[in-house]
């Protein structure tokens, strides 16, 4: 194991994985509109986990309610989300990825792995590994080509679905140029709204922004990053060392709205139980919380806190928890809680090599 940089990156993305796989469970349900989520009841709370092609064709999006999915695509089959059966099919594809002669595979999560590689055609290369994932996994997937991590990734889109499509400092601007600041890994919609208010709308205006205006807005590390992406610039380092948790997170949402001090009280124990236990397996102390709180009809609030020092100590956890949770509206009615535990990260963890705040 370990990180160097490549010759190539290849950003491998497979095709509407959950959908796929729950497809290939049932072969009867290919050519249809598949809708993944919750407990594949349209009429509890819950959202879409991911949709087939056919769905997405009526406007069915990842993260929208299962309500409304339902709604846009009567016809839908609606299944339920089985996660041990997506672990393992995202396990087969890893291990044919690593299985390649040459690669090394920095897994981003079910459906998605940076793949580097030292060759001269980078194109014959990608799709081997899609003929090698088709065969020993029947899924499909889309590749992207980049000399760094970053153009890859954004290579990906391009080739959706089932191509391969190669993005670098030569063709970047042309390709880019033109499009939102948003279509950049790493600029999600509130960047960019902040990016427009300097005037800065297009990937080519990231890339020539001045540097003053950027740090003035975003500070003086996060400033000349967000220009490096419009750039398209970063690591073509491929890290397989193995991914380690920051922290630990779980949220509910209920199907009846609570309303009662002793009914929050009791569904936050039961979130606290979950997440300590998820914490108590790193062996790692918690150093800091956020509680999200998810009113009726649909805002939602977070409110967090460092711990000093870090705790270990349930009750502790508990007090901090119940403490964040007082500075909530009482007088709404609440649809969801969520809790995130935060740990340090031990001193061999993988360095942060993708455009995200965090890394990872």
């Amino acid at each position: 194991m370990g990180a160097r940089p490549h010759a190539w990156v290849l950003h491998v993305d497979l095709d509407q994985f959950i959908a796929a796989v729950e497809v290939l469970r049932h072969p009867e349900l290919a050519g249809k509109p598949v809708i993944v989520g919750g407990r594949g009841d349209p009429s509890e709370r819950a959202v879409v986990s991911t949709a087939s092609y056919e769905a997405r064709e009526f406007g069915v999006g990842s993260g929208m309610p299962l309500r409304l999915a339902a709604r846009k695509v009567p016809d839908a089959v609606i299944l339920p989300v089985d996660a041990p059966v997506y672990t393992e099919a995202s396990a087969r594809v890893m291990e044919t990825l690593r299985a390649h002669p040459g690669t090394v595979v920095q897994v981003l999560g079910w459906d998605e792995a940076f793949v580097g590689v030292d060759v001269a055609f980078p194109e014959a290369t990608a799709r081997d590994l899609q003929r090698e994932v088709l065969e020993r996994t029947g899924l499909h997937c889309s590749v992207g080509i980049g000399d760094t991590l970053l153009r890859a990734k954004v290579a990906t889109e391009f080739g959706k679905p089932g191509g391969v499509f190669r993005l670098t400092g030569a063709n970047w601007m042309a390709v880019m140029g033109e499009r939102p600041t948003k279509a950049v890994w790493g600029v999600g919609p509130r960047i960019a709204r902040r990016l427009a208010a300097h005037g800065i709308e297009t990937v080519a205006q990231l890339a020539g922004a001045d540097l003053d205006v950027l740090v003035g807005e975003f500070g003086p590390r996060m400033g000349p990053w967000f220009r490096q992406l419009g750039r398209g610039e970063g690591t073509r380092v491929v890290d397989d060392t193995p991914w380690v948790a920051r922290g630990h997170s779980r949220e509910t949402t209920y199907q009846q709205d609570l309303t009662e001090p002793a009914e929050i009280e009791a569904a936050l124990g039961e979130l606290v139980t979950h997440v300590l236990a998820d914490v108590a397996a790193e062996g790692r102390p918690v150093i800091g919380l956020t509680l999200k709180v998810r009113y009726v009809p649909f805002t939602t609030k977070t409110f967090s806190r460092r711990i000093r020092p870090p705790t270990t100590d349930p009750d502790e956890v508990v007090a901090h928890v119940l403490e964040l949770a007082a500075k909530r509206d009482a007088s709404r009615a609440v649809r969801l809680l969520g809790l995130r535990a935060e740990m340090p990260m031990p001193e061999d963890a993988r360095d942060g090599h993708t455009p995200t705040r965090s890394g990872w």
